[in-house]
């Protein structure tokens, strides 16, 4: 399973995946999502599960089934859209409260067994260098704390140029 995760309006995503398979989930903007508060109920009062009663309450239940995590997301000054970093906030119950020892470094252990992929595609026009390379680092640090491996982090200016280049 692909665990898409995406800021774009609904005709662009479409344009960019016209054929959905039917076992690939679809984390858009639906319009109401809640921030994450912190009070760590999805690590102690409902392991797994967020707290709070929305549609995205489920985020690292999701990230446990799947094999590969697709982000697509307006690059704002080399970080990830509001929408999309709310998503990776709620995402926090994928790993347990408790810490090990990862590449001489101190994370989170994993809950769940499974492993997967991360890419991230970022957009917007008149990035920087700077902004990219934040953004790479972003990446790279996000997937360490997930436990997952990534891909090459890919940058476009328009919708567009994602089309011609990600098929």
């Amino acid at each position: 399973m692909k665990l898409f995760i995406h800021d774009l309006e609904e005709r662009n995503f479409q344009k960019l995946f016209p054929n959905k398979r039917h076992d690939n989930i679809i984390i858009s903007d639906r319009g109401k999502i809640h921030h994450c508060i912190g009070c760590f109920g999805c690590w102690i009062k409902t392991p797994g599960n967020c707290i709070i009663d929305d549609d995205y309450k489920d985020m690292g239940e999701l990230f446990s089934k799947c094999e590969e995590v697709i982000i697509i997301s307006k690059c704002i000054y080399g970080s990830y859209s509001p929408f999309i970093k709310n998503i990776l906030d709620r995402s926090i119950s994928y790993i347990h409260p408790y810490f090990v020892i990862r590449n001489g470094e101190m994370h989170h252990r994993r809950r769940y067994n499974n492993k997967f992929n991360m890419k991230v595609w970022f957009y917007g026009k008149n990035m920087t260098e700077e902004e990219k390379q934040t953004a790479n680092a972003l990446v790279k640090a996000n997937s360490y704390n997930l436990d997952c491996t990534f891909s090459p982090v890919e940058f476009f200016d328009s919708i567009n140029e994602m089309e011609v280049n990600i098929k």
